[in-house]
């Protein structure tokens, strides 16, 4: 959905990390830091990085692989990595990429996305960083028992989110259950301030933003509905 205003991509390190980068021509003074799914930073994530920089947002993109990415690795592959994510050590990474949002790049406002995994981790950034400008959740895989390496609690941490927050929810997710669902949407409208902003997608599949699942007409007509909201949304969090 990129449009036509110039973007420029490329690679910068922070540190150890390496992330991939997106400005709007012309510079921008607000960053949306986004945590991909399993695929990495592959070519579809550089896409959605490339639709924030035309909307007016810098894009900033941790790199959860640190190098591969569905582009160039299978995906049993990353299925294998993600079982070795440590939460702190991933926050950790994250800290530093906003670090360098506020600092190398200016940000005056720094919001964070994130799809399926990166969507768990986007709650618990905003739990974790109280000045984001926005906390967007796209199906996040949040699941019920925790997966063994997952060792903060989403749900119980939501309440500590300050920004306001949009959650993106697969009505047929087989990893966020109906319950699990419905005590996130609690937790934050628990919250003394920040909206809550939740779209449910009935019969929409975990993940059915990836363009892998969107052969399903369901998840392809949630996709282009929650897509340009989640760009609206993130804009005019922005400019608060």
């Amino acid at each position: 959905m990129t449009t036509g205003s110039t973007v420029r991509s490329r690679t910068v390190t922070v540190g150890d990390l390496t992330a991939h980068l997106a400005q709007p021509d012309g510079g921008s003074d607000t960053v949306m830091l986004l945590l991909p799914m399993i695929n990495g930073v592959d070519a579809q994530v550089r896409d959605y990085a490339a639709d924030i920089a035309a909307a007016g947002i810098t894009a900033l993109v941790w790199d959860p692989w640190h190098g591969p990415s569905l582009d160039d690795t299978p995906k049993e592959r990353l299925f294998e990595l993600m079982g070795q994510l440590d939460d702190e050590e991933c926050l950790s990474e994250m800290g530093a990429l906003l670090d360098y949002a506020r600092g190398e790049l200016g940000a005056r406002r720094v919001g964070v996305i994130g799809w399926c995994l990166g969507g768990r981790f986007s709650l618990l950034l905003g739990a974790r960083d109280r000045e984001l400008a926005n906390v967007v959740a796209y199906h996040p895989s949040i699941w019920d028992p925790a997966a063994a390496n997952h060792a903060l609690d989403t749900v119980a941490l939501a309440p500590a989110i300050a920004a306001p927050v949009m959650v993106l929810h697969a009505g047929a997710d087989t990893i966020l259950s109906t319950g699990t669902f419905g005590a996130l949407q609690s937790a934050l409208q628990s919250r003394d301030s920040g909206a809550t902003i939740v779209h449910a997608y009935p019969g929409a599949a975990h993940g059915f933003s990836a363009r892998a699942r969107q052969d399903d007409p369901v998840n392809k007509v949630a996709w282009g509905i929650s897509w340009p909201q989640v760009l609206a949304f993130a804009s005019a969090s922005m400019a608060r």
